[in-house]
């Protein structure tokens, strides 16, 4: 089994972490800048900065925010919300960002997938997929998850690797924020899809459900925000009891 990742993630509104339930009733969880030091500080093995209004503003992504909070950082960087094209993507980069991730713009022309991949290389393209259980499968929502798509979450992940993407970035929009674990079925019907890392996010609160997404999951990683932000738990500690549960972890010194 090849190293499992941790993951912190980032969601930014005007400049601040918030973090809510299913994506709603957010509440100010601080500084990205300095959450994202804190966390790659107490072990987490990358960060994710998802500016989650861009797309529904209309704007682009907050580059001064991406631009600190890189400055702080030592360990990959991936900012997703807002990048619309190739030259989006390159201003991004240029502000301090590893990896992109993209979301609606990726959903309404497809190719894009293609034109960052061609210009980044694929390993610096993220698709991220938001999606909420339906009777059979599981509905892509964009927007932030305001708009449903009625794409199938399984057949959209194939098809953005197809495209050439690096990474999926796979979130439960049923279990986000909840705390009661990963939805294990919808992750590992998207990672027995795909031949690239699916990254699971949505639902983190326990170790345990870590162990859990990684082994009946299948995920390559696994993302969390509020356990880390207020507390529950640091990715030095989390990392320590799954290694003790054999799976394989990059253990920080």
């Amino acid at each position: 089994m090849l190293t499992r990742r941790i993951i912190a993630c980032l969601d930014v509104t005007n400049g601040r972490v918030v973090k809510g339930v299913q994506f709603l009733d957010l509440i100010d969880a601080g500084d990205p800048a300095e959450l994202a030091a804190r966390h790659a500080a107490s072990g987490a093995d990358e960060i994710v900065l998802l500016d989650i209004t861009a797309t529904h503003e209309g704007r682009g992504t907050l580059l001064e925010t991406v631009r600190k909070t890189a400055q702080r950082l030592f360990i990959p960087f991936t900012v997703g919300g807002g990048i619309r094209t190739a030259e989006d993507a390159a201003a991004v980069f240029d502000a301090g960002a590893d990896k992109i991730s993209i979301n609606s713009a990726a959903l309404t022309r497809p190719e894009l997938i293609e034109e960052i991949g061609s210009k980044f290389g694929a390993q610096a393209v993220v698709v991220a997929i938001d999606a909420r259980r339906k009777a059979t499968g599981a509905e892509v929502f964009a927007s932030g998850g305001r708009k449903p798509t009625g794409r199938d979450a399984v057949a959209w992940a194939r098809e953005a690797e197809q495209r050439g993407a690096g990474e999926i970035l796979l979130t439960s929009m049923d279990a986000d924020g909840t705390r009661d674990g990963f939805d294990c079925e919808l992750t590992a019907a998207v990672s027995s899809a795909v031949q690239i890392p699916v990254i699971a996010s949505g639902g983190a609160g326990t170790p345990q459900h870590f162990a859990d997404v990684f082994l009946r999951g299948k995920a390559d990683a696994a993302l969390a925000a509020s356990i880390f932000h207020f507390g529950v738990a640091d990715a030095r500690s989390l990392k320590a009891e799954l290694a003790a549960q054999s799976i394989p972890m990059r253990l920080p010194c």
